[in-house]
């Protein structure tokens, strides 16, 4: 396949401008958030992108939970049409992406493991990755010990890093070691992946790809010292030494107990009200991230604008698609409690006004 360029990108662009304009418009969200309840939002939700997904389930088992797996089909159908489209050189930064899914699935295998959770329970909770995962979930679960669990997953990429993690798993008990080893070594692997690329390619990766990590970084290092009091070093080592715009000296200032504010406004200085959510952690630090999440909203719109060869439409469209699921998981679980719309309004990144 063509290095890149107008010859290797053109297929993949013109189909990912087409599934583009497929993403919800502004009245079909100003209806979803006026929607008086769960079953009006569904029967919305079905003439969209979205409906023939819902409708392979009959109404009376379409849960809220069963909903959101549904529609998440959608966005693994958009990675496994963008992944066999790009040029072969920007495939492995697509695949990877992708991964996440993959990693996300196995952290919720072992909390159902943990919480003593049937097969049943927990097949929902996962992201519908069909065939393509190394993941024998329900062997997994069915083996009701995390320890048997990861043993199951011999000669998969995450064998060697779920077993070096177990020794402090069995000494503490808790999930904790396990799920960080995952997210760093998944994310040691995208940075790879990111720099492997040259030229626009990696640029556009690094703006869009490159953002999420920032993100993820930043509120690793936050959460870790505002919520879980640890120890600068420890910090340090549960968090990644790279990024696009964060640097490695703005985790260790935050890990060495500097301002984070000042940090924040560093990396992000259009970002406005960030003490305020900061001495309210509980509430403020789930808007701190929608808040950084719509930077990479912006970032990705960016990417359709100019010089259109390149991988950064691929995954912008790919990031934005899981963004827009993402609000639509806050729509559904919303309507299915009736929560009012001034509550759930300030977690949505691009529905009912943004």
């Amino acid at each position: 396949m063509p290095k890149g360029g107008v010859s290797g990108y053109s297929a993949v662009h013109a189909r990912v401008r087409a599934m583009y304009s497929t993403m919800l418009t502004a009245e079909v969200w100003a209806a979803l958030c006026e929607a008086p309840s769960f079953a009006s939002l569904i029967n919305i939700l079905k003439d969209t992108v979205y409906g023939p997904y819902l409708l392979e389930v009959e109404e009376k088992a379409l849960t809220p939970r069963r909903a959101v797996y549904q529609i998440k089909q959608h966005l693994a159908n958009a990675y496994n049409t963008v992944i066999r489209l790009v040029p072969e050189h920007a495939q492995p930064l697509l695949t990877q992406l992708y991964r996440l899914f993959e990693v996300d699935n196995l952290k919720a295998v072992l909390r159902g493991i943990v919480t003593g959770a049937s097969w049943d329970q927990v097949r929902y909770v996962l992201f519908p990755l069909g065939a393509i995962t190394v993941l024998p979930a329900q062997a997994m679960v069915e083996a009701e010990s995390v320890g048997a669990a990861v043993e199951l997953l011999r000669g998969t990429p995450y064998y060697d890093t779920l077993a070096h993690a177990m020794e402090r798993f069995t000494a503490e008990q808790s999930l904790f070691p396990l799920e960080v080893a995952l997210d760093l070594d998944y994310r040691r692997e995208l940075w790879k992946d990111i720099n492997q690329l040259s030229g626009r390619d990696r640029e556009q990766a690094l703006h869009i790809v490159g953002s999420l990590i920032d993100m993820d970084n930043l509120m690793w290092a936050i959460r870790y010292r505002v919520y879980h009091h640890l120890s600068e070093e420890e910090i340090i080592n549960y968090t990644v030494p790279f990024g696009y715009q964060v640097r490695d000296e703005d985790i260790r200032a935050i890990a060495a107990g500097a301002d984070i504010a000042q940090v924040l406004a560093r990396v992000y200085p259009d970002l406005t009200d960030v003490r305020s959510l900061l001495e309210e952690p509980r509430r403020g630090l789930p808007l701190l991230e929608v808040r950084l999440q719509k930077h990479i909203v912006e970032r990705c719109r960016e990417a359709f604008i100019g010089y259109p060869f390149h991988v950064g439409i691929p995954l912008a469209y790919v990031v934005l698609n899981e963004l827009e699921i993402q609000d639509l998981t806050v729509l559904i679980e919303a309507k299915s409690l009736r929560i009012p719309v001034e509550e759930f309004r300030p977690h949505l990144l691009m529905g009912c006004g943004y």
